[in-house]
């Protein structure tokens, strides 16, 4: 009997990354002549910028393997063997930040991110290693089950014949999709968006060809005569005044010989005008505020930290969920989803200036959900013993219930005076503040 799966996902619905036609996004040229792919896009100063910034961004942030606690709470696990594997080093070859900063570089590049999964006998992750979405295709078995090939270049295969390629079963493979039309494989941004990165690099190119032909456009050699040798006069003018080395080098023109110059100006084609507008335009499109790119135009002191908080909110914190679902799903063994789970810790980006931060500890040190080893935590400070109260949660003793408020003022007894007090009777108000459970 077929189980609901087998209805739901039929071998020919292939995960694809198309759209109604048999050709990839990725091929093509664009409309400003120019042939966007993921590795020339990489030659544009602010694509390799956008890259940079999201890659280092996530591979420098703290990953943990945590827990559920059974009060409810959350601890971390650094005794599971997938702790160290996060958090040091996936594989003897790299880092963790290597491994994750490459893995973030291809999601934004390809739109997809792959690691192979090795595993132990009980099944356990016990290394992860990098595969190149552009050697990758994602297919379906007859029973419906996910494959994934990876073709393999001649000097990566060890076995004979030399290269072919590997077919790797779902629990094999660790993969990171971005936006995609099916949901399993992700759509490259460069490939939607290569008219843009098409037109920067054009803007590119035309600034090199004008500054490679003296910072002048091109122009024609007018004669009164009649020329016999066409071809020399150009090659001794070229040779004489082209290129950046010749330039503002004063011509010499003979038997009324005029130059005449042609082209359009680079003010007149806004030059630069276009090519800034294609930074914002390629920051638009990996959701980079300008500022991180160096466009700093429209920041300003007092908005600077406003724009970089967005920057974690909206732009990172989408990513970082993407990257901890996907994780968790691939690496944690079915026996131990509902146990334990993996996060990202974006705390110190979002921590503010050094005065708003003391603010906000001063406020929870007062209202009892800080102690001062929790403030030194989270500042990177070692804690202080334990016997010198350093994990002690006070709140301010002035602080009563409302519905204790006037209580003592329908009172008939006179307040006791000072002197007809004993020393047990002393209260803890006069020490400013209670320890909270002894007031």
């Amino acid at each position: 009997m077929k189980t609901p799966f087998h209805h739901l996902f039929h071998p020919r619905d292939k995960p694809q990354n198309r759209v109604g036609s048999a050709f990839s996004f990725l091929f093509g040229s664009t409309t400003a002549g120019m042939t966007v792919n993921e590795r020339t896009a990489m030659q544009t100063t602010a694509v390799y910028a956008c890259a940079r910034i999201l890659s280092e961004a996530i591979a420098g942030l703290p990953l943990h393997v945590y827990r559920h606690r059974m009060d409810g709470g959350k601890e971390r696990f650094p005794q599971h063997p997938l702790y160290s594997l996060l958090h040091n080093e996936p594989n003897p070859e790299m880092t963790s930040f290597v491994f994750r900063e490459t893995l973030m570089s291809h999601l934004l590049l390809w739109g997809n991110a792959y690691a192979q999964i090795i595993r132990n006998g009980r099944g356990q992750p016990v290394a992860l290693y990098p595969l190149l979405p552009s050697k990758m295709d994602v297919s379906r078995a007859p029973n419906g089950q996910l494959l994934y090939t990876y073709y393999r270049d001649t000097d990566e295969s060890g076995l004979k014949p030399k290269g072919g390629y590997i077919t790797l079963r779902r629990d094999e493979v660790l993969h990171i999709p971005g936006l995609g039309f099916d949901g399993l494989v992700g759509y490259s941004p460069i490939a939607m968006a290569k008219n843009a990165i098409g037109m920067a690099l054009a803007t590119e190119e035309y600034g090199a060809r004008f500054f490679a032909n003296g910072a002048n456009p091109g122009g024609v050699l007018e004669h009164p005569g009649v020329i016999k040798d066409v071809q020399r006069v150009k090659d001794s003018w070229n040779a004489a005044y082209q290129g950046s080395g010749n330039a503002h080098r004063v011509a010499v023109l003979e038997e009324g010989m005029k130059f005449q110059a042609i082209g359009i100006p680079p003010e007149q084609a806004q030059f630069l005008e276009t090519r800034k507008f294609q930074i914002d335009e390629i920051a638009r499109i990996f959701r980079v505020p300008p500022h991180m790119v160096g466009d700093l135009e429209k920041s300003s002191f007092s908005n600077i930290e406003q724009q970089s908080l967005e920057f974690v909110k909206y732009t990172l914190d989408p990513w970082v969920v993407r990257w901890e679902q996907s994780l968790c799903q691939a690496l944690l063994l079915p026996s131990e989803k509902n146990e334990l789970f993996i996060r990202f810790n974006l705390d110190g980006l979002l921590r503010g200036d050094y005065a708003s931060r003391m603010t906000g500890y001063a406020t929870g040190r007062q209202n009892g959900w800080l102690s001062a080893n929790d403030i030194r935590e989270l500042e990177d400070m070692n804690r202080i013993p334990v016997a010198d109260g350093g994990d002690l949660y006070l709140i301010n003793g002035n602080m009563t219930k409302l519905a204790d408020a006037g209580a003592f003022a329908g009172t008939a007894s006179p307040a006791p005076q000072p002197s007809q007090r004993s020393n047990k009777e002393e209260p803890n108000e006069k020490q400013g503040f209670l320890e909270l459970g002894k007031g």
